[in-house]
């Protein structure tokens, strides 16, 4: 009995070492994420959280653009985030704003021609770069990859949840969280 006691035991702490290290290795991939992103954005003259905001106008414009609220709920942010960025994203000519035709509360945001472009020339380069971080997996890896890691952040949620509850503790963030990437101590520089 005792030397199953111990096996066990043994798993427990094995698991909880593995966990503490795949813990560590997605923050460090965090961390570098958000320093590539940064790199990125002063290419085009942007911060960080302006590029993810070109990103996701990118990927949720329909032809009469992306609305402001459904940007911030990709990203995770509150709506007046993407209001005071989208403003600024608007000054330098990269995001067009206007109402909505339904419901003129709505701001739908779409990217500009010249964003298109500059946008366009990282793509370029992204190609390549991805191939380096990415080229030893095959496309069955990466399908897989891709596909566990939004059910893992589920469960983080979920796990943090049920803390809070445990504890009476609320998590508080003192700036909004991007999914995909954490810009957690550069989005505080960049405002």
């Amino acid at each position: 009995m005792a030397k199953q006691a111990t096996h066990v035991e043994n798993c427990s702490a094995k698991s909880q070492d593995l966990v503490r290290r795949i813990t560590l290795e997605i923050k460090s991939l965090n961390v570098c994420l958000e320093d590539f992103l940064h790199v990125r954005a002063e290419s085009l003259g942007t911060t960080g959280t302006q590029l993810a905001i070109l990103m996701a106008v990118t990927d949720l414009d329909t032809d009469g653009g992306a609305p402001a609220g459904v940007v911030a709920k990709l990203l995770k942010v509150d709506p007046c985030f993407i209001t005071l960025h989208s403003k600024a994203l608007a000054k330098v000519g990269y995001v067009r704003r206007k109402a909505g035709a339904k419901d003129g509360r709505i701001v739908q945001l779409s990217l500009t021609e010249k964003a298109r472009k500059r946008l366009a020339n990282i793509t370029a380069r992204q190609e390549e770069l991805d191939r380096l971080v990415f080229g030893d997996l095959g496309t069955e890896e990466l399908t897989k990859l891709s596909s566990r890691l939004p059910a893992l952040r589920k469960q983080l949620e979920r796990a943090r949840l049920e803390a809070e509850l445990e504890t009476g503790t609320v998590s508080v963030r003192e700036e909004p969280a991007i999914e995909g990437s954490c810009f957690g101590a550069r989005c505080a520089k960049e405002r």
